[in-house]
């Protein structure tokens, strides 16, 4: 029988996580199959994936109404539902993350986007889901926003595992490792082993391709369309090895520290032109994690190619964002532009799935 595509991924080092998470994929036993067949190793969410959970399906109606009675605040209904199931799916994953020690199995929970630019109430949430859901290999995510580095931050120093969600672009990244490797300072300052903490940084991709690609054409460039994201996340790379090395990293990892991989997210194609695993295929490399949606994981293990392409064609990234430059497109004022609209993105769905919630309740009332 044939390797399964989507398995051969990890023997090159990455961790393929699902980009989804619902009720009905953890009742019928389809993620556990995904874990078994596929050698699916986490879960993300966020808020759009679990308005479409909650609102395309009954599954929840019995526990809105039961939470309903409990209190009138939509979004602490919300966290009612997510936290159940995020702790079904830890426990799903519970058997990975015992084998991997640590390394993989996590599921990951963001607090409310309504947060996004708020450092002490994000960090109180992040503490508060910790405790709620009270599971070792859950991740709390996190907006690598600039008010979010400080509740990353302190989020680390207590011993939280945070997935950084929402980065776009280097100089900030660079910003989210330093919160990471000082928070674990932190932890350690204060008497406690720093082993067991784990963290992601989650690189988007797609989104910055659709945003730069029409201006290629304007500026003659448009042999680079599809491009620029996977340049930027080779670059990123570069500094994931840099940062991640080196005396003051080294001290850490003597004590034990796991350093913060990259994950990349919004790894499906939004170009009907490109090849539907075009992102996943181009950054396979070791300590990474590439969190994908569901349809993506069926494209990948139905024609996608494995193979170690992560540090292929670094000159090529370098001389891509240094073309732009040239051509007087600025990286980092669209990677700020796309994060200020991943705020909005959040959001949006977010007041729908409360919306949804309060017509819910109303319902069964």
């Amino acid at each position: 029988m044939a390797t399964n595509k989507v398995k051969q991924i990890h023997s090159f080092g990455q961790s393929i996580w699902l980009d989804f998470i619902a009720r009905s994929i953890i009742k019928s036993g389809e993620l556990k199959n995904l874990i078994d067949e596929d050698g699916i190793r986490g879960v993300t969410s966020n808020p759009a994936i679990f308005e479409k959970a909650i609102t395309s399906s009954s599954d929840y109606d019995a526990d809105i109404r039961e939470l309903s009675e409990k209190t009138d605040d939509n979004e602490e209904i919300f966290f009612g539902l997510a936290v159940t199931d995020i702790q079904a799916a830890t426990d799903l994953f519970k058997g990975v993350y015992e084998e991997s020690k640590g390394g993989d199995g996590y599921v990951s929970l963001e607090v409310s986007p309504f947060l996004a630019l708020k450092t002490k109430e994000t960090a109180e949430q992040a503490e508060k889901l910790w405790k709620q859901v009270n599971r070792k290999n859950v991740m709390i995510k996190i907006p690598g926003t600039k008010p979010g580095l400080a509740a990353i931050r302190e989020s680390i120093g207590k011993g939280i595992n945070i997935n950084v969600t929402l980065l776009f672009g280097l100089p900030r990244y660079e910003e989210v490792t330093e919160a990471y490797i000082s928070g674990l300072e932190d932890h350690l300052a204060a008497g406690h082993k720093i082993g067991h903490i784990s963290s992601v940084a989650s690189f988007f991709l797609s989104r910055i391709d659709v945003l730069v690609d029409p201006m290629l054409d304007e500026k003659g460039l448009g042999d680079l369309k599809g491009e620029v994201a996977i340049a930027s996340a080779k670059k990123a790379y570069e500094i994931y090895k840099r940062v991640f090395s080196g005396p003051r990293w080294e001290k850490l990892a003597a004590q034990g520290a796991q350093p913060q991989r990259l994950l990349w997210a919004s790894t499906s194609s939004k170009n009907p032109a490109f090849k539907d695993t075009k992102y996943v295929e181009a950054l396979i490399g070791p300590d990474t994690v590439d969190t994908v949606p569901l349809e993506t994981v069926e494209a990948f293990r139905d024609h996608g190619i494995a193979a170690n392409t992560l540090e292929e064609g670094l000159d090529k990234a370098t001389e891509t964002l240094e073309r732009l430059k040239k051509a007087g497109i600025d990286i980092d004022q669209i990677t700020q532009q796309l994060e200020d609209e991943g705020i909005d993105k959040f959001n949006k769905p977010f007041e729908k799935l409360l919306q949804a919630i309060e017509d819910q309740k109303a319902k069964v009332k």
